[in-house]
């Protein structure tokens, strides 16, 4: 099995190659792929010493799985010419995920949609994925009417610059580059991505677009806002889920800690709830704080966190990849 990894010297590219490493993903050769201002540096992928080649260097070799994390402009120039050689491209941009062509692929709740014809298959938002992981057993049993999301996220989500700034505030130092219009540090930003027309931002429209794509069901009622907070750890959403039919909390509870991917974290007696300190370089979605919205009918209030690099990008694109390859859909035929 060729894999290629582009994007492999960025925040998501490197915790893919960690990802990767940790599951023993079946690699006979392995492709660093990045940008040519990174063409000739060295990265380390089990224990051995790799040069990153370029991405025409990468279509050339015929991987059997490329997976992306290099920007939605790259993915659309890019991704095609993979394709068109046999290769797989696992895409962690936004670049494919709307396009009612290419399939968005939460593994827990549709890889069964996949074919050996999927060539370019999109990674949703990381903000995405973590909610539907905990919602999806939840709606097959009571099904989902509407949605009002608030979301946490860290500021690892907007990648190194970010960091940098957040690093620097800290130290009492004036940031060479601005990730934010503001600074970060003792700060939450109501700002993820950009603001669209209806005054809603891109970050928060991909919750609502995303969400009804992966569980094939425009009929949902979604709303979001989505906040940037001083936190590295991942990503936490406040939930508030209204369904067509009663539960019991006990029961929701149930259904949870037994769906796949999912850690329950409720023992308010004991103060044990998700954050992100704890999920940090984690795979799972943790939820908790679940209880009765008493404000509306048959409506839930959870809370959700995740490592928005792992399950919430690099761990969902690897679990796609591990999907394929067991089920035999990828693969260069010569």
């Amino acid at each position: 099995m060729k894999v290629a990894v582009v994007g492999v010297t960025g925040l998501v590219g490197t915790v893919m190659c960690e990802v990767l490493e940790e599951q023993n993903f079946p690699i006979t050769e392995f492709l660093p792929v990045a940008s040519a201002r990174s063409v000739g540096k060295i990265v380390n992928f089990q224990g051995k010493d790799h040069t990153v080649i370029s991405m025409e260097a990468a279509v050339d070799a015929r991987p059997d799985i490329a997976i992306f994390s290099a920007g939605g402009g790259v993915s659309l120039d890019w991704a095609p010419r993979f394709a068109e050689v046999g290769t797989t491209v696992i895409d962690n941009s936004s670049a494919w995920r709307m396009d009612p062509n290419k399939k968005l692929i939460v593994p827990e709740i549709n890889a069964d949609e996949l074919t050996e014809n999927d060539k370019i298959i999109a990674n949703p938002n990381c903000s995405t994925i973590q909610m539907v992981v905990a919602l999806a057993p939840l709606h097959k049993k009571y099904g989902m009417k509407r949605l009002v999301i608030s979301t946490y996220q860290s500021i690892t989500g907007t990648g190194v610059k970010a960091v940098n700034q957040y690093e620097s505030e800290k130290e009492g130092k004036t940031p060479e580059e601005m990730a934010y219009n503001y600074q970060i540090l003792d700060n939450c930003i109501p700002h993820c991505d950009v603001f669209l027309e209806n005054d809603y931002t891109k970050e928060e429209m991909k919750l609502v677009n995303e969400t009804m794509k992966i569980f094939s069901d425009d009929s949902l009622r979604i709303t979001a806002t989505a906040v940037r907070v001083p936190v590295q750890g991942g990503h936490s959403e406040c939930v508030n889920v209204e369904f067509h039919n009663d539960f019991e909390i006990g029961e929701v509870r149930k259904i949870l800690s037994e769906a796949p991917g999912v850690i329950v974290q409720d023992d308010v007696a004991n103060n044990k709830y998700p954050m992100p300190l704890f999920s940090k370089n984690k795979n799972e979605v943790f939820v908790g704080r679940l209880r009765r919205d008493n404000s509306a009918d048959n409506a839930l209030n959870m809370w959700v966190v995740a490592d928005n690099l792992r399950k919430g990008a690099a761990t969902n694109a690897i679990q796609i990849a591990q999907y394929l390859v067991a089920n035999n859909l990828v693969g260069i035929t010569v």
